[in-house]
């Protein structure tokens, strides 16, 4: 697998959640090679099961969503689209901002943003609120109404770029960045006898609350689960001691969403593979699928595993590829430990 080309050819897909069937044909296509069977269930979860073929095997279940925040129409007002937001969306990001609304075909918009020559002392120092603001798609009302109807979904409009060295920016690598790091994941274990099935989910709607991630774990009923996602990189506006380092490898999740033997399991294999280890201590709710999938049917030996992650939630989100190759290394890891453990707590 090519990880730039296939990062790069999800984030292009439109996907917020509850709209994910684009993105999950996509993820379908790169994932079948990788496992022996794909499918996928009602909420638009996708699975791709790799088995062992050794009988009575425990199932673990390694997840990343392919959801993105977005926006829904909510009106129109003298040709511009009231909207709201889905999942967790800045205010203050989207003046000026371009956007992509999910129609056939795909149209555009702005986000009108009034000129700084004409705005007041007290509104030059505040953040718009999001009733204030409006999509400007170049359209008379009657026309506006006829090719954007309420319902209608969009997502930010922002291109996949390389920065320097392994670094790229785009749109929706929260957490499509992930799911390829499973992608790769299957990729390390492809020669390898493996004593676990390996179920991979490309979950639906994490972004508005992890409900996909439920269903699905309900479904496969996993013996154990990772949730592979995103966490805070080091920027100017964030302490080193709330952000991890761009390149430094995988964040280890510490705390009660996680399995404690499963997270020992993990500080073990990254010191095995010389890798630098990075605790991230979640006191309480992960914010993750972790979260949700912990607590199906009779509960999940769970563990959250994230990948350092700037400016998260906006258009120009900023990995280092290098963390998702050696992410992908330290969860193959364990996985070729899974089904060995004698008694855990």
């Amino acid at each position: 697998m090519e990880l730039d080309t296939s990062l790069r050819r999800l984030c292009a897909i439109s996907g917020p959640s509850g709209r994910v069937g684009a993105v999950v044909d996509t993820a379908a296509e790169l994932l079948r090679p990788l496992v022996d069977e794909v499918s996928r269930d009602k909420l638009n979860n996708l699975f791709g099961m790799r088995r062992c073929g050794k009988k009575g095997a425990k199932v673990v279940l390694l997840d990343a969503h392919l959801d993105e925040i977005g926006f829904v129409v909510t009106g129109h007002e003298e040709g511009f689209l009231r909207f709201s937001t889905i999942g967790g969306v800045d205010p203050r990001m989207l003046p000026g901002r371009e956007i992509t609304l999910m129609t056939e075909p795909e149209g555009f918009g702005v986000v009108a943003a009034k000129p700084p020559h004409v705005l007041s002392a007290g509104e030059a120092d505040k953040a718009i609120s999001l009733d204030n603001l409006r999509i400007d798609v170049g359209l008379n009302q009657e026309e506006a109404q006829r090719r954007y109807p309420v319902g209608t979904t969009a997502v930010y409009r922002q291109e996949y770029t390389h920065l320097q060295g392994e670094r790229v920016a785009s749109k929706a690598l929260d957490d499509r960045a992930g799911f390829c790091t499973l992608l790769r994941t299957l990729e390390l274990l492809q020669d390898d006898q493996l004593n676990v099935d390996v179920c991979v989910l490309g979950s639906n709607m994490e972004e508005t609350g992890g409900e996909g991630a439920a269903a699905a774990a309900y479904h496969v009923h996993p013996d154990y689960a990772v949730a592979v996602d995103v966490t805070f990189a080091t920027q100017p506006d964030v302490s080193k001691d709330k952000g991890f380092t761009l390149g430094g490898g995988p964040v280890i999740g510490v705390g009660p969403n996680m399995a404690r033997w499963l997270t020992r399991r993990f500080q073990e294999q990254a010191k095995s593979l010389g890798m630098e280890e990075r605790l991230e201590i979640m006191s309480g709710n992960s914010g993750t699928n972790g979260w949700d999938i912990q607590i199906a049917r009779e509960g999940v030996a769970t563990q959250v595993l994230s990948i350092p992650l700037r400016y998260m939630h906006t258009p120009i989100e900023v990995i280092d590829l290098r963390d998702v190759e050696q992410t992908a290394q330290l969860l193959a890891a364990v996985v070729r430990t899974l089904g060995e453990e004698g008694a855990v707590c």
